[in-house]
């Protein structure tokens, strides 16, 4: 089956935590960025386009700054990024000139993806950089980041790369075998699970959280990730990265690791922006009716089926759709703000222009732009 997946893979996103380049508060590992360097290259010289997303900066930056632990403020992190930035592009770039590759730097926020003209600009550096034969390598712009503009980690990242420029497969790069039924740290009777078909609320209660000291995800994040690129039919593959050969092996096809299948049921690329990389700004409530037609038969959200709307937001954002009990189960783009739908909330839309003297459209939500979670 594997051999048969990686058949279709052209383009790779390989994120690489920061448990696989360092040493437990001991900075950035030269012996390991030079062996990953090595193996990337051989996958570069195989026809494979590679981007990497690392982590990283922060623990390089710590050892500087002299801090024992994990920086807990959101100033020592930007301070320890700010000064380990520059050192993990330093050990990538002497490292693949050894085998003759030249790397680019991209630092990114979430708002960079959010935004639509950003998004796609993005895009085309990133496209331009692989027609160049020039190995991105992606992390976030951790010293100007806020939490409301923070993609939370770098899996969560790796997956929007991979959305970002249309990539075949992503591999996860972790500091143990792959992905356990359990946790093998805790637990001595874990068991490897070789193939994961399809990500259940069983897999995620089994990811459970981090246990690091060094970067900010768990396993719980890493299978998050595979879900996410799942949603655009990519496959994603966990694999230790601190096994000499492994990229070789995974990417022939070996049996190492953990492959997560896509999905059965995908979404196209604007639809998995809206579900996965905007961030919600409010919430609509809608009644059961609402909820099963939007849910069963893929409809427009109209006013007459709403409840309330909670938050401030503007014509364009991305809002949370919930029904009745609370439960979200939609995200969509609302063509109508926050002030404007609580006007015209619960009434029939040939009355939107009577109410608010102008009208968009008939939709709150239109069906192109709702996604069903």
């Amino acid at each position: 089956m594997r051999r048969e997946i990686l058949k279709k893979v052209k383009r790779i996103v390989i994120k690489i935590g920061s448990r696989v380049l360092t040493s437990e508060g001991n900075g950035l590992d030269a012996g390991i960025i030079g062996r990953l360097a090595a193996e990337v290259a051989k996958l570069r010289e195989g026809g494979f386009e590679v981007i990497m997303v690392s982590s990283g900066a922060v623990a390089a930056g710590r050892k500087v700054l002299g801090l024992r632990e994990k920086p807990k403020t959101i100033p020592q992190k930007q301070a320890a990024a700010a000064i380990g930035q520059s050192r993990l592009m330093r050990a990538y770039e002497e490292a693949f000139s050894l085998f003759g590759h030249k790397v680019a730097q991209i630092l990114l926020t979430r708002d960079d993806l959010a935004n639509r003209q950003r998004f796609l600009n993005a895009r085309a550096t990133l496209d331009t950089l692989l027609d160049c034969c020039v190995i991105p390598i992606i992390n976030e712009n951790d010293t100007v980041v806020v939490d409301e503009i923070k993609f939370g980690d770098n899996d969560n990242l790796s997956a929007l790369v991979t959305n970002l420029t249309e990539s075949h497969l992503l591999v996860i790069l972790t500091d143990i075998e792959g992905f356990y039924d359990a946790d093998p740290r805790t637990n001595p009777g874990a068991r490897l699970v070789p193939i994961v078909k399809a990500i259940t609320r069983d897999v995620e209660r089994a990811a459970g959280g981090s246990g690091s000291t060094v970067g900010t995800g768990g396993m719980a994040t890493k299978v998050a990730a595979a879900k996410k690129v799942g949603k655009s039919g990519v496959p994603t593959i966990m694999i230790n990265g601190k096994t000499p050969g492994i990229l070789e092996k995974a990417m022939a096809g070996e049996e190492v690791g953990t492959l997560f299948l896509p999905a059965r049921e995908i979404l196209n690329r604007r639809k998995h922006w809206i579900a996965y990389t905007l961030r919600p700004r409010g919430r609509v409530i809608v009644d059961e009716g609402a909820r099963g037609v939007l849910a069963q038969h893929g409809r427009s959200l109209l006013p007459s089926g709403i409840i309330r709307v909670e938050g401030e937001f503007e014509r364009g954002a991305c809002v949370r759709v919930s029904g009745p009990d609370g439960v979200e189960f939609a995200r969509g783009i609302v063509d109508y703000s926050f002030g404007e739908i609580e006007r015209i909330l619960g009434h029939k839309s040939r009355e939107i222009e009577q109410i608010l003297g102008y009208r968009y459209g008939d939709e709150i939500i239109h069906r192109d732009n709702l996604v069903v979670l």
